[in-house]
């Protein structure tokens, strides 16, 4: 194998398995060190630059980056990372004087942005500061999209939703609000210079099975009803409900339905528990209000009389494996299960709508009837047309709405400065010492003990009164504290220095792991498998030196290294150093983009 170059932006950023995996790459170890400091201001701001919305995705993101998490490979639970994040806007004061203002001057660039949930609320962040004059377009009276129609309010309240998407409506887009676009084509004749698509993906999937249409009065769109909900159009609903669906939109639908009445409450799923899409926690939260999770049932009437829903019939599945491992669900050949209702929330799916973008404007769809977008620059086949979040690609959760945002905002950056929107401006990274002393470290690198700690919930009687009424209620600053200190530091790397190896293994004989060997080089596949302890995730790579003075290499599994820095404390000539890895991923940003594309 050839030395590792580190010099790479993705290599470290790799190893930072926790940001590598988070779809806006926030600096999750940066901000849980700044929170451990009680420094929550600039935690925030961390978490701010990256994911936009700190104090709702602290609430609600499906956390991508906790399956990622090292303290997960050594134990059964991550870091509370997502929870942390909360804990920063929760407790970081008064932050509006480090709020971008409204700009002074214009570029002279008009942008369009149809929809005023996350993606397009991460592209006028984005680009305001650059001088563009942004209008967003909305058919609510009220910004946030899917974040304020969506996600009840015992998850997320409403001030919450206010002071975040306050932020950025501060910044000077005009807000077109209670306006939906109704023609793409009379849009663009209005010369916008670029237009971006954030709808969303706003229509549910309907059943239209047997009694469907006679007893519509009791069947409802989950997504729909929940807005109706938000919005106070929908207050109660009847004792008996049956929600169909196993994603988080029927968990919000079912424990939504608990605070309104809903006595029995029940979630009917045709896939088994492991199979369903709702994030594992959602699942408990749901099963902790007392509602029952039903797998394996497939739907197959609403039974009714004259028009009055009084029960559904499902049919009784079991998974099938063939030999490849692909699952089909097979009848039993049971009688049908029936349960009573007096309402049915359909939540088996979201689907994108456009049917306000005419087909003759060059903008392609595909076979599904979705645009034909590119994923790396979110442009669409009509060159002035970009999309981002769930109109994109699907629905996925907010996190992805942003990470897309940023993206479509360096392109229509790109694109208005007439400059060609593949070329990616690139990231800034630092690597710095955190050497204080000979075996002395500017961080705190002793390995907590401590489990994952529980996040505390109101008591389940008074949550279930109150539709508004939050259920976790976050961590308080010791809580925190000590939830941060269970993380690794996994963006303080270890950095091998071969020309100062003397060979010694002081560093193979402490490190708890054996994720160090001196050894023979080798192609990769057959060194991997001759290592103290065989690299067998072929997703991380091996650390691997230059030659030593034996003719050996040092090579070290990303895998499973700790980030301890035992080996630079013992190390006797300082091979081996603890220097802090820093990536700034680039956004849009005139000066960066102008340097980038000049140095070509």
């Amino acid at each position: 194998m050839q030395p590792t170059d580190i010099r790479a932006p993705d290599y470290f950023h790799k190893v930072v398995d926790c940001q590598w995996a988070c779809p806006a790459h926030t600096a999750v170890p940066e901000y849980i060190r700044l929170i451990a400091a009680e420094r929550y201001a600039d935690a925030f701001m961390v978490n701010w630059k990256s994911n936009v919305f700190p104090g709702i995705l602290g609430r609600t993101c499906d956390r991508p980056c906790e399956p990622a998490c090292r303290r997960g490979r050594v134990e059964d639970e991550p870091v509370a990372i997502c929870r942390l994040k909360r804990v920063a806007a929760d407790y970081k004061g008064d932050i509006s004087s480090r709020m971008p203002s409204a700009p002074t001057t214009r570029n002279g660039k008009r942008i369009a942005l149809i929809g005023a949930g996350p993606a397009s609320l991460t592209v006028a962040r984005d680009l305001a500061p650059l001088g563009y004059h942004l209008v967003i377009y909305d058919g609510d009276g009220r910004a946030g999209g899917m974040i304020r129609r969506q996600i009840p309010k015992f998850r997320l309240p409403e001030e919450v939703i206010d002071e975040e998407v306050g932020y950025i409506t501060a910044m000077g887009p005009e807000m077109r609000l209670g306006q939906p676009v109704d023609s793409l084509k009379a849009l663009l004749a209005e010369g916008y210079d670029a237009v971006f698509v954030g709808s969303g993906a706003p229509r549910g999937r309907d059943l239209p099975l047997p009694g469907r249409r006679e007893a519509a009065a009791n069947i409802h769109i989950g997504i729909d009803w929940l807005s109706s909900v938000s919005f106070g159009h929908i207050s109660k609903i009847g004792r008996r409900v049956i929600v169909l669906g196993g994603g988080n939109t029927a968990m919000d639908c079912c424990r939504s339905s608990r605070r309104l009445g809903g006595e029995d409450v029940k979630v009917i799923v045709r896939s088994g528990f492991e199979e369903m899409k709702a994030s594992p926690w959602e699942k408990q939260d749901a099963i902790h209000e007392d509602i029952p999770i039903l797998n394996y049932l497939v739907p197959k009437e609403f039974k009714h009389r004259d028009g009055v829903l009084y029960g559904m019939t499902f049919e009784k599945v079991r998974p099938e494996y063939d030999a490849k491992g692909r699952r089909k669900l097979v009848p039993t050949n049971e009688p049908d299960a029936f349960f009573e209702c007096d309402d049915v929330l359909v939540a088996v799916g979201q689907e994108n709508a456009f049917p306000w973008i005419e087909r003759d404007i060059g903008l392609a769809f595909n076979e599904w009837d979705m645009p034909v977008v590119d994923e790396t620059t979110f442009q669409s086949t009509e060159p002035r047309v970009f999309f981002g979040g769930d109109s994109a690609f699907g629905p996925k959760n907010i996190i992805w709405a942003v990470a897309h945002g940023h993206q479509a905002a360096i392109s229509i950056h790109q694109f208005c400065q007439d400059m060609d929107v593949r070329d990616r401006p690139p990231p800034m990274v630092t690597l710095a010492s955190q050497k204080m002393g000979i075996h002395e470290w500017s961080y705190d690198n002793d390995v907590s003990l401590d489990l994952r700690f529980k996040v505390p919930h109101r008591d389940k009687l008074a949550a279930l009164k109150d539709i508004k009424a939050e259920v976790e209620l976050g961590f308080d600053d010791k809580l925190a504290f000590a939830e941060a200190q269970r993380c690794l530091n996994c963006d303080v790397q270890t950095v091998f220095s071969d020309a100062l190896c003397i060979e010694c293994d002081a560093c193979v004989d402490i490190c708890p792991v054996d994720c160090i060997t001196f050894t023979d080089n080798g192609p990769e596949a057959e060194l991997r498998t001759r290592l103290n302890a065989p690299a067998h995730d072929l997703d991380q790579a091996l650390y691997v030196s230059g030659g030593l003075k034996t003719g050996r290499i040092m090579a070290k599994d990303e895998d499973v290294c700790l980030h301890c820095g035992l080996c630079a404390e013992r190390c006797p000539t300082g091979a081996w150093d603890m220097q802090r890895f820093l990536i700034d991923v680039a956004q849009a940003d005139m000066t960066r983009a102008e340097n980038a594309c000049c140095s070509k």
